[in-house]
């Protein structure tokens, strides 16, 4: 673990573990077994300890580790509040960063949303997601769980002869309180690709 990713997790991991490792179990949402921690993160299991995160028994030392390391140096003991589901663009001081998002995590996924629909129980199982909320309307919706605190909710519109695909995602109320807002731009960025090779595979 010599790359610049993998500084970056170390420190915010021995970081996250020097404020309160009593308290992280109940921030990250996670199970500790003696010196590590337990949870799902991007659909996999996740062990993560004051050295290290491992992904279905497979070290992470990329950008995906980096987030899940951001989440266990800001995660609050907060209770996962999922609506009014926010829009990136309705976060603070996320204009300037709104195309970007919506080229990272929404349009990646407009070429895809047939194979979605028809995968759909393939993907709540893997994110531990379900059916969204009435109030989230489209062809297809669902909600989706990269961390055990914050959730994502995906909107989907088929192709039809007037309008093309379409896809948005949004985050749950307070997310905020578990990643900062460019950690939470990657979450749903690495989530959008785990469902575009989910699908595709």
């Amino acid at each position: 673990m010599d790359s610049n990713y993998a500084k970056i997790i170390r420190d915010n991991l021995l970081r996250a573990l020097s404020q309160d490792p009593r308290g992280l179990e109940k921030r990250l949402g996670a199970q500790k077994q003696q010196d590590t921690y337990l949870f799902r993160a991007f659909g996999k299991d996740c062990i993560l300890s004051a050295n290290e995160i491992i992904l279905d028994g497979s070290l992470e030392f990329g950008p995906v580790g980096v987030v899940i390391s951001l989440y266990a140096l800001n995660a609050s003991n907060e209770d996962i509040r999922l609506e009014p589901f926010r829009a990136f663009k309705d976060l603070p001081n996320s204009i300037p960063y709104q195309g970007a998002f919506r080229a990272n995590a929404e349009l990646p996924l407009v070429a895809h949303v047939e194979n979605i629909r028809l995968n759909r129980e393939k993907i709540l199982l893997r994110f531990s997601g379900h059916e969204a909320p009435a109030g989230l309307k489209g062809d297809l919706a669902f909600v989706l769980y990269p961390l055990p605190k914050i959730a994502l909710a995906y909107i989907f519109y088929l192709a039809d002869e007037e309008f093309p695909a379409s896809a948005t995602c949004l985050f749950s109320s307070n997310a905020l309180s578990f990643l900062p807002l460019d950690g939470l731009a990657d979450l749903a960025e690495y989530t959008t690709n785990a469902i575009i090779e989910l699908v595709t595979a």
